[in-house]
């Protein structure tokens, strides 16, 4: 059990480290601390947090910093949101004012805000679409035997994908296709679509063309695209900045874990938390021991909720980021509803 001293001096120092980066010594906290007593009682509440794993003599440096079990500690039991300024306030509602033709940008411009705005790396996925249904598929000739296949969904959202007209298929019977997907699957909602383009819609198709020539395949890689959590990631190259791994393989590691939906489906999880803190060896991945996580989930009504997340040194600003976090989850929830009614309206 820490005394209230220890507390405010457990606090301290973590606020002086993760602002400045530097060991905290006994007559820096004497000088900061609302309660006024020696270096030496300092440096005896000093030696207790040390002993308890709190915090942790830095070897070049007669300093302390805080140890993981300490950020542990102070994330629990004594952070609190800081309350932005009125630029960082104005940046958002600046920046989530603008116009969006699609859902994906005002996700992907979230990350790309978020990761200006703390200069680690953000990590943003819109809201989850179990619900959503087919609103139909469309075809766009775009030259030679190229053709854009788009599939638009009852929550907004379009996907596209190019690809070859199979050999010996005309544009006629492309439209043929595009009817028959149309006239049997509009309304469904995609997981339902996927299902059926597996199983009924391929003898319905070589039914009326006595062979489907590989295009229901196409039609079940787009849902398949579509039905796949979409991580928006802003500031990727941040992560280098604060990485202990200073050889090729880690930094590679990092780099590649982006790319991956899978490893971002581990590292961010099923995490439905209102609000949650990882640090360090927390995290799934042992390339990020050095690194914390804050995830933030938005709630979007009944198109459900998204996930914002930032990915930073386990020194971060904890108070900064979390009230960033916060304040900027609110902005995009009401920013995200705005949009819906809107398509509703249109």
């Amino acid at each position: 059990m820490l005394t209230d001293r220890e507390l405010l001096i457990l606090e301290e120092i973590v606020r002086e480290y993760t602002e400045n980066g530097q060991p905290i010594g006994s007559k820096t906290l004497m000088n900061n601390l609302s309660v006024k007593v020696s270096s030496a009682t300092i440096r005896n509440d000093m030696a207790k947090l040390e002993e308890m794993g709190l915090i942790e003599k830095m070897h070049s440096s007669s300093g302390r910093v805080p140890s993981l079990t300490g950020y542990r500690y102070y994330v629990d039991h004594l952070l609190s949101p800081k309350k932005l300024n009125k630029s960082e306030a104005k940046q958002i509602q600046d920046g989530l004012g603008t116009h969006f033709q699609e859902v994906d940008d005002i996700v992907r411009t979230s990350a790309e805000m978020l990761s200006n705005l703390t200069h680690y790396t953000a990590l943003t996925l819109k809201p989850e679409q179990k619900d959503a249904t087919l609103d139909g598929f469309r075809m766009v000739p775009i030259g030679g035997n190229q053709v854009m296949l788009i599939l638009v969904s009852s929550n907004g959202d379009v996907t596209s994908q190019q690809f070859s007209i199979p050999r010996g298929m005309d544009s006629e019977t492309l439209e043929r296709v595009l009817r028959i997907m149309n006239d049997h699957l509009i309304g469904k909602t995609l997981d339902q679509v996927y299902l059926h383009l597996r199983t009924d819609i391929p003898r319905l198709v070589e039914q009326y063309l006595h062979s489907n020539d590989g295009i229901v395949d196409i039609f079940q890689n787009i849902v398949s695209q579509s039905s796949q959590d979409r991580y928006f990631i802003g500031g990727k190259l941040n992560i280098l900045n604060f990485s202990k791994n200073v050889d090729i393989s880690s930094i590679k590691g990092l780099l590649t874990l982006f790319n991956e939906n899978d490893q971002l489906d581990g590292l961010l999880g099923d995490n439905q938390n209102d609000l949650d803190v990882k640090i360090g060896d927390e995290l799934s991945n042992t390339l990020l021991k050095d690194f914390s996580l804050i995830t933030a989930t938005y709630d979007v009504g009944s198109r459900g909720k998204g996930l914002i997340a930032i990915l930073g040194p386990t020194s971060m600003q904890y108070s900064k980021t979390l009230g960033l976090l916060d304040t900027f989850r609110d902005q995009l929830s009401n920013r995200m509803l705005e949009y819906y009614k809107h398509l509703d309206d249109s």
